[in-house]
């Protein structure tokens, strides 16, 4: 094999897969979905009716679940789901800037692509505006001053160990929440608990999810559930500290997609992105009808 041919094999193999396209619908403005850890596009089946009227819909599958790749030897880190992610919308060859939508794990990927510096290359990935739904935010409890918080986050840092290192614990109880909710909103299998446990410790466990909302010029929206169990009370207050960042708390909602959220989404999506990007101070709080900020409701603990 030649020097070229060796050089060209390695360039190869460092290529990003391509992500399943399972929703590209509708037109008008494009709104691009991304899931998060052990789901599919099937997260947003609420969601993709109210939207399609109004917009170009394009939900995707991302690394390592639903109908995407499960490339062997894969770390599952942020760089590579986010990698894959911008690789799919290259291929797109989107001609105008567009509003991406990550929930839970899908809102971390979102901010980190969003936060990519711009370049020529990445032209066809240019963000109009962030939509975070459900952003598991947990900072290093070695960061965190009041005790309280600390305490929380450490619990659920605990809880995502325990859950790594019992494979046999978390996967019969996945079988028992995935009977009761629709296919593919929820699926950690044997197949998918490599992209699972790794996407876990390398993107929630470990996260870089404030920094990357902090670098962003672009409007974000923050929405989330008073019942999100994956929440930790107090994770939140740096993120309503940024003025760039309006946040709907949903009522009676916890982590799912379910109608509610659904509604309150499509609204913000469909409103128009008026907020000036600022230095961090007073957060900008939106109030949509029932859907309102506040800050005094603690959510239920998690479980699996």
């Amino acid at each position: 094999m030649t020097w070229w041919a060796a050089l060209s094999e390695r360039i190869g193999r460092r290529r990003p897969p391509l992500l399943h396209i399972a929703t590209d619908e509708g037109t008008g403005p494009v709104v691009i979905l991304v899931h998060g850890i052990a789901s599919s596009s099937e997260t947003f089946r609420e969601l993709v009716p109210l939207l399609v009227p109004r917009h170009r819909v394009i939900a995707v599958d991302i690394l390592g679940f639903g109908e995407s790749p499960i490339p062997d030897g894969c770390e599952y880190r942020l760089e590579d789901h986010v990698d894959s992610l911008a690789a799919t919308i290259r291929a797109l060859k989107l001609r105008e800037p567009f509003v991406l939508v990550g929930h839970s794990l899908g809102s971390l990927i979102a901010a980190r692509l969003a936060a990519l510096p711009r370049t020529r290359a990445s032209r066809r990935t240019r963000v109009s505006r962030v939509v975070l739904v459900g952003p598991p935010v947990y900072l290093s409890p070695s960061d965190i001053g009041d005790r309280w918080v600390r305490a929380r986050v450490s619990t659920y840092l605990r809880a995502y160990d325990f859950l790594r290192l019992n494979k046999e614990f978390t996967l019969a109880n996945a079988a028992i929440i995935a009977r009761l909710l629709p296919k593919g909103i929820f699926e950690l299998t044997e197949r998918t608990w490599t992209p699972f446990v790794k996407s876990l410790e390398h993107c929630i466990e470990s996260q870089t999810v404030i920094s990357d909302i902090a670098t962003l010029r672009v409007p974000v929206d923050v929405v989330y559930g008073t019942l999100d169990a994956f929440i930790a009370a107090g994770t939140m207050t740096v993120i309503e500290r940024m003025r760039h960042v309006t946040m709907h708390r949903v009522e009676a909602n916890d982590h799912l997609i379910r109608p509610r959220l659904a509604r309150a989404l499509a609204r913000v999506i469909d409103a128009d992105a008026t907020v000036s990007v600022t230095p961090p101070g007073a957060a900008s709080v939106a109030r949509l009808g029932k859907w309102t900020h506040a800050s005094s409701e603690e959510p239920a603990e998690p479980s699996l």
